[in-house]
């Protein structure tokens, strides 16, 4: 396996993060992974270490204010540079990666992206995969939210913690202890990011019926962070055929970093090796 790390400009030509992981032998197909909230692309190793080996180049982005991009953290000025970012990021890796199939990987947050970009941008994609997409959020009050679109407009880069609980992201207390002693991870969150947050998601839901490419949703039923419910309505809307969803029963927000992430690899293989 080899490891590279670079950067490429993303939108307002912001140079953003990236990593990228080869197999020795020619590569058969590229996953492009687009992180959660708050974390960032060195955080995906089950992933990385189950496909590399099996022929996938994997490329990770840092998102602006995360991980290892410059901006402020946990702070957007509009949605749209998320999805200019990772426009940006699949014409690069469409550019080393040709003609070899891409498919776009997105967590939480970054499933968000993924999900409204690729009713943006479906044609660059041989298929998306959303890991408990952001289509909605638990324990938020709507005191907290009518504030967060007050201060949208008066005090837009305000900084708060979200006070997100690590323990809620696996049942595997070596992740919980990783992510909160991970100098990369932060919590802060801005107004405009919340509200920019619910806008996307209102319009990704809004918008269901226009998906067209192969899609792999999945998710825990037992995610105390992103409620099911927005996830199920979403997949349930889309008329396109070539879609699966799998729900892991009792499994916690990061499937991929929780007890049962060997048997969610599996899966997602399976999946993949069918769009081939």
């Amino acid at each position: 396996m080899q490891h590279s790390e670079g950067t490429f400009r993303g939108s307002d030509n912001l140079n953003l993060f990236y990593q990228c992981w080869q197999p020795a032998d020619q590569a058969r197909a590229a996953l492009a992974i687009v992180h959660g909230f708050g974390e960032h692309s060195g955080r995906y190793p089950n992933v990385v270490n189950h496909f590399v080996p099996r022929g996938y180049t994997i490329y990770a982005l840092d998102h602006r204010g995360h991980g290892r991009s410059p901006g402020q953290r946990g702070h957007i000025h509009a949605w749209r540079e998320y999805r200019d970012d990772v426009r940006a990021f699949v014409q690069l890796v469409a550019a080393r990666e040709s003609p070899r199939p891409i498919f776009l990987w997105g967590h939480s947050l970054g499933g968000l992206i993924v999900l409204e970009y690729a009713l943006h941008y479906p044609d660059d994609l041989r298929g998306v995969i959303a890991s408990a997409p952001l289509l909605g959020q638990a324990g938020i009050s709507p005191i907290l939210l009518a504030l967060a679109r007050l201060l949208s407009h008066i005090a837009p880069t305000f900084s708060l913690s979200t006070g997100l609980d690590a323990t809620t992201l696996s049942r595997d207390p070596a992740v919980v202890q990783a992510y909160t002693s991970d100098p990369l991870v932060h919590s802060l969150g801005t107004p405009r990011l919340s509200t920019e947050i619910t806008a996307a998601q209102e319009w990704t839901l809004a918008h269901a019926g226009e998906w067209r490419v192969p899609l792999l949703l999945f998710f825990g039923t037992a995610d105390r962070l992103v409620p099911p419910e927005n996830t199920r309505k979403f997949f349930a809307a889309i008329p396109f055929p070539d879609k699966r969803k799998i729900e892991y029963d009792g499994a916690y927000h990061e499937t991929h970093n929780d007890i049962i992430h060997a048997q969610v690899m599996a899966d997602v293989e399976q999946w993949l090796e069918t769009h081939l």
